[in-house]
């Protein structure tokens, strides 16, 4: 039975930032603690909310991250290492211990206002998923994307959570205005897997149900296969992508797997756990997708992998989009209707 169970890391590795680490004694007497572990939610009292994105493999111009850490569990994000500059491990406590930007809406709103035109494209889950399950209670989220549709800023979600659908107000008011699409994150079809890759993100058919309400609602949608990863789910890449074209979805993107700094551990950890007999063909297969490690930082490849088997997954992914009728890239989404409105005043000509 695992020690924490409905978590995709069981365990803390040292901070790569910290001089000092605490280990116990293999041999030692640990008395087993039957309670569950507990998130915490921690506030952040930053004072801005727009993140400039530097990248230029990635297509927004800002990011907006209204939590850091991620209850999910994913034990391959490559977020977690981000915990690691907030002192916290990039296991157990990335997915416990749960930074909250409560003040996100009002931030958002006072540096919109500051703006005579759109800053950009900003997408939101640039980092972690911006529907947290505390997402549920404090809708933070929703209170940011009630600014964006005040503004008619232009914005793009990613999430795993089919909580998106309550907020088909707001999306579908930016829709109107050719200012948003949203992603599904889907990486498997099969609930057993999803339970354990995923343990706290919604199942693969409240997504599919999520993306459907929005499409009916007239909000761009499409699912991210994301990750895939070679040996383990890779060989579902068609049937999620068919799978998201009967739930309405237009357009569809998919990623190959990185494991940067300590993921590579915690997935490590994972594999052995749940998959000891595949663990070492699908580490080989990642090596040979990404360059002979387990991570690329190299921009244009590291979401896409290099070598045969990523060229193959690239080929399929275009094959059957093609097939289907989805588009390989998003709607472009317009700031031709964006409007500068301060707060407590109507919109300003």
């Amino acid at each position: 039975m695992d020690p924490h169970r409905g978590r995709g890391a069981q365990e803390n590795p040292a901070n790569r930032f910290e001089a000092l680490s605490f280990e116990t004694d293999d041999d030692a007497w640990i008395d087993d603690d039957p309670r569950p572990l507990r998130t915490t939610f921690l506030r952040d009292d930053s004072q801005s909310i727009l993140n400039r994105n530097t990248a230029d493999d990635l297509s927004f111009d800002f990011s907006v991250n209204p939590y850091r850490g991620c209850e999910h569990g994913c034990s391959y994000c490559y977020a977690r290492t981000y915990h690691e500059y907030l002192g916290f491990s990039a296991g157990l406590e990335f997915e416990s211990k749960i930074v909250v930007k409560a003040d996100a809406p009002a931030l958002l709103e006072r540096e919109l206002a500051r703006r005579k035109t759109s800053p950009g494209k900003i997408a939101m889950s640039g980092v972690t998923d911006c529907y947290q399950p505390v997402e549920r209670k404090l809708q933070i989220t929703r209170r940011c994307l009630e600014v964006l549709a005040r503004f008619r800023q232009p914005v793009a979600l990613i999430t795993k959570n089919a909580l998106v659908a309550r907020d088909i107000d707001h999306l579908a008011e930016l829709a109107r205005h050719r200012a948003v699409c949203v992603y599904l994150s889907i990486t498997t079809l099969d609930p057993a897997l999803a339970r354990i890759l995923e343990p706290r993100a919604s199942t693969p058919r409240a997504r599919l149900a999520a993306m459907r309400a929005l499409a009916d609602a007239g909000i761009p949608v499409g699912p991210s296969a994301a990750p895939m990863i070679p040996g383990l789910n890779d060989h579902e890449l068609p049937a999620i992508l068919a799978a998201a074209k009967d739930a309405g979805a237009t357009f569809a993107a998919y990623s190959m797997v990185r494991l940067p700094g300590a993921v590579a551990g915690i997935f490590e950890s994972w594999l052995a756990r749940h998959f000891p007999d595949r663990k070492e063909k699908i580490l080989n297969r990642i090596r040979a997708a990404q360059g002979g490690g387990l991570n690329s930082t190299v921009p244009g490849t590291r979401m896409r992998g290099s070598g045969q088997a990523a060229g193959q997954l690239r080929a399929l992914h275009h094959a059957t989009c093609r097939r289907l009728g989805l588009a390989t890239r998003p709607p472009d989404l317009s700031d031709q209707s964006f409007r500068k409105v301060l707060p407590g005043q109507g919109e300003l000509f």
